[in-house]
């Protein structure tokens, strides 16, 4: 397996040739120093950089965003997947990360790659009262403002977020907030980002992702809220019929698509996959 020393720049969940969700990715022999990880992940700017080195049969992982350690990033592992296939050739390559076993599946084509990562469990409990409250008042909604076939629900598929389901494709587009308000909430209820979506159809849904938590207004592409988006929808019998389309980053000028595929066991893992593309590499 070969290593490298620079940090390659990977656009995540693109859309054709645009858009997509840019992740830092280096790979080394071993991994940096923590303080050195943060550093680097900090003089990137990116939502989230992740770090690999090999470790027995796959690759020990670490994401790190300019504001503190991530448990799970799903944009970066489709990232690091397709550096692992152009470095390594295409396949699947496990990652132990800091709570867990995960893989990702890269395949390398022309001057792109696409990749699928295969989430940790997923679980899903209803939002409190109060966290249901806080949330609508950072962002200016109320509760007449919900899609009540989707109750709001703190989902998990590696990490935790808030999912408010809207009414109308209009609220979704006019999302603002505060980000020190923001990052303020998703603190105190140990949130990794806020998962506001608006179903289309039961198949294709819109999605923003406030990642203040993480010193970002907002992500452009969010696997792992989409790997836990799709297990609540799973857990409420939503008529996903195995798989639903993500659009994301529209409102911010980054387009991107997220495929993700439901097995019908609960709690099991969700595949979330997508296009990737170089940066100035």
């Amino acid at each position: 397996m070969q290593t490298i020393t620079k940090v390659h720049k990977v656009a995540a969940f693109t859309n054709g040739d645009a858009g997509g969700n840019p992740a830092g990715v280096m790979i080394r022999a071993s991994l940096p120093e923590e303080p050195a990880m943060q550093r680097i992940a900090a003089e990137m700017g990116y939502s989230e950089t992740v770090f690999a080195a090999p470790h027995e049969d796959g690759w020990r992982v670490r994401y790190f965003s300019p504001d503190g350690e991530v448990a799970f990033c799903g944009h970066a592992t489709i990232a690091l997947g397709a550096v692992l296939a152009q470095q390594n050739g295409d396949g699947i390559f496990p990652l132990t990360t800091n709570h867990t076993r995960v893989t990702v599946e890269g395949r390398a084509h022309g001057g792109g790659a696409s990749a699928a990562l295969q989430s940790p469990a997923t679980s899903s409990s209803p939002a409190s009262p109060a966290l249901v409250q806080e949330a609508l008042t950072l962002f200016g909604y109320t509760l007449a403002d919900l899609d009540d076939r989707i109750p709001p629900a703190v989902a998990n598929g590696g990490v935790h977020h808030l999912v408010l389901a809207l009414a109308s494709r209009d609220k979704l587009r006019a999302m603002r907030y505060e980000l020190g308000a923001g990052r303020s909430l998703m603190q105190r209820y140990g949130l990794t980002t806020i998962s506001l979506v608006y179903a289309e159809t039961p198949q294709r849904f819109h999605a923003r992702n406030p990642f203040a938590s993480g010193g970002v207004y907002e992500d452009p592409a969010t696997g792992a809220a989409a790997a836990a988006l799709a297990g609540y929808l799973r857990d409420l019998d939503w008529p996903h019929g195995g798989a639903i389309d993500i659009i994301q980053g529209e409102d911010m000028g980054a387009p991107c698509h997220l495929h993700v595929q439901i097995p019908q066991e609960p709690g099991s893992s969700i595949r979330v996959s997508g296009k990737a593309r170089m940066i100035g590499d």
